[in-house]
């Protein structure tokens, strides 16, 4: 175990009787392990929550709907069976309500195992999970409006301690029962979420994500997972890239507008854009949905992209600053400057020219002026806070709270209710600031709001803040709020589903107040607090 001198632990307090939260954050110092997650940039976090080998940890994942994966796998082997998961079976239920999809056409749907769909093809290749390792170029988007989760799927492969976390690398198909798994941090933990390998084909084609060779299958199978985790196939549509993100990572997310009025600066979006990448994280970005941005560029209007790489090449003894883009379609180019037929690429050095692949593959380079004035949207998602700041060595310590507002006793609004002071609070211990960096934001907070019965279709967004109280020891009554202001309050509510908040605080304890903007409301939440240290 890891010693560490001057733990920021953070503590829960209710203003009525002690609720569970409470208990395990207070009991919190006798009982926890430390674990250290390093990533590739040298990174360190340290998550108070889930110590290696407890459940919901990455190396012991919560077993989805309770199925878990070896005992299922080895009775199937057992008794020579082909695995059917009847939590997510092979029919129309898991397809769910596909708007573009006519009761005549989802009749034309068959559900078929990967070596079965081959056949059907006339193809004599045997079905491979993985052929040479995974890249973004093995598949391409399917028909379901779910951009957003391919290009995050293109953005993962980057990351191969990420990839290796969400797909188990030991799967093939041989010792075959029918039955494979992947792994998504859902909502405060990591879980296991088993399917069989029967997939919905139509024609003699996969209906969704393909293989590009034809018999590689880790990608169509991934989608399944998730599809199944969010409930059915339609249920993928109309969400964003930052969620895939945060399913794939746990980590933090931020979002950044370049076309609207008081966006970052081209300058400060390639900041944070180098930043980003230095510290291993996954980025993705969505275009403008005004055709007059839009026209004759030759991208595709409100659609999203994936950030696969950024550099600095030298025209004319000036620096330009490039970003490579991909569609997850496949195809569907950038035509302007620095497109792969734009002639700029002659107006650089060999060298620098080998940067450019002019192949139809979906994948581009652009100016970065260009870049902000296109797209409007840019997600960028890491296992840590460090990519804000740039400081690739800072540790942090991270605790996650399960917890709820509950009508009648701890839903009591925010801070103008009278009952304000019955939502939940969580004392944190701030010792940490840099004072040679104007404005350090030494806290990350995460506020998710979280589905009643494990399926995101089902949640209802409820317009949230957080407030944040420098305080003295002890439970807050409502009295207090009477008589002091908050150090942070947002003066708007987000329907986020995880909102996010970066502040700087003095050394200190203080308390954060999550809370609805009405009282009465029921709903589960998970917030998530990064604490820098100086260890």
């Amino acid at each position: 175990m890891l010693h560490i001198s001057h733990l920021a632990i953070p503590r829960c307090f209710s203003c009525k009787e002690e609720s569970v939260a409470c208990h395990r954050a207070q009991n919190l110092s006798e009982d926890f392990v430390i674990i250290i997650i390093m990533a590739k940039s040298e990174t360190c976090l340290v998550n108070l929550r889930y110590p290696d080998g407890s459940e919901g940890s990455p190396s012991n994942p919560a077993k989805f709907k309770n199925q878990d994966f070896a005992q299922i796998k080895a009775d199937c082997l057992h008794k020579g069976e082909l695995f059917v998961d009847n939590e997510f079976p092979p029919n129309g239920l898991s397809l769910g309500d596909l708007p573009d999809m006519s009761p005549s056409q989802e009749s034309e749907v068959k559900w078929l195992r990967p070596a079965d769909l081959l056949r059907k093809q006339g193809k004599k290749d045997q079905p491979a999970f993985s052929k040479d390792g995974m890249s973004r170029f093995d598949f391409g988007q399917g028909n379901v409006g779910n951009c957003w989760f391919v290009s995050a799927i293109s953005a993962l492969t980057f990351q191969t301690n990420l990839m290796e976390q969400v797909v188990p690398m030991d799967q093939s198909f041989e010792d075959y029962a029918g039955i494979f798994h992947f792994r998504f941090w859902w909502f405060g933990k990591w879980v296991d979420v088993v399917i069989d390998d029967n997939l919905p084909t139509k024609n003699k084609r996969l209906l969704f994500v393909s293989s590009k060779c034809g018999n590689e299958f880790w990608a169509p199978l991934l989608e399944k997972a998730y599809a199944k985790l969010c409930g059915s196939y339609a249920n993928m549509r109309g969400w964003s890239s930052s969620d895939a993100f945060k399913d794939f990572t746990g980590g933090v997310n931020q979002i950044y507008y370049p076309t609207e009025p008081n966006a970052p600066s081209c300058d400060e979006l390639w900041l944070t854009l180098s930043r980003a990448t230095k510290c291993k994280s996954l980025i993705c970005c969505t275009t403008s949905r005004k055709e007059d941005a839009m026209a004759n560029t030759g991208l595709v209007m409100g659609h999203a992209y994936s950030v696969t790489g950024i550099t600095e090449v030298e025209l004319n003894a000036s620096k330009v600053r490039l970003v490579r883009v991909m569609n997850p379609w496949g195809r569907r180019e950038w035509n302007g400057k620095w497109s792969d037929k734009s002639d700029l690429w002659d107006k650089v050095s060999p060298e620098v020219k080998k940067k450019c692949f002019d192949r139809d593959d979906g994948e581009f380079w652009m100016q970065m002026e260009d870049f902000c004035s296109c797209f409007a949207k840019v997600y960028i998602c890491c296992e840590t806070p460090n990519f804000l700041d740039g400081d690739l060595k800072c540790q942090w310590n991270c605790m996650i709270y399960d917890d709820s507002w509950v009508a009648g006793t701890s839903a009591g609004g925010n801070v103008k209710h009278s009952t304000f002071a019955t939502n939940p609070q969580y004392r944190i211990r701030v010792t940490v600031i840099d004072k040679k960096e104007p404005g350090d934001k030494n806290i990350v907070l995460s506020l998710m709001q979280k589905p009643h019965q494990g399926n995101r279709i089902e949640i209802r967004l409820h317009k949230t803040t957080l407030t944040i109280y420098k305080t003295p020891q002890g439970c807050l009554q409502q009295d207090f709020f009477q008589r002091n202001s908050p150090v942070k309050a947002e003066k708007t509510h987000s329907t986020r589903r995880d909102l996010i908040e970066l502040h700087s605080l003095e050394p200190g304890e203080y308390v954060i107040i999550p809370s609805t903007k009405e009282p009465n409301i029921t709903a589960d939440f998970a917030l998530a607090v990064y604490t820098k240290t100086d260890e």
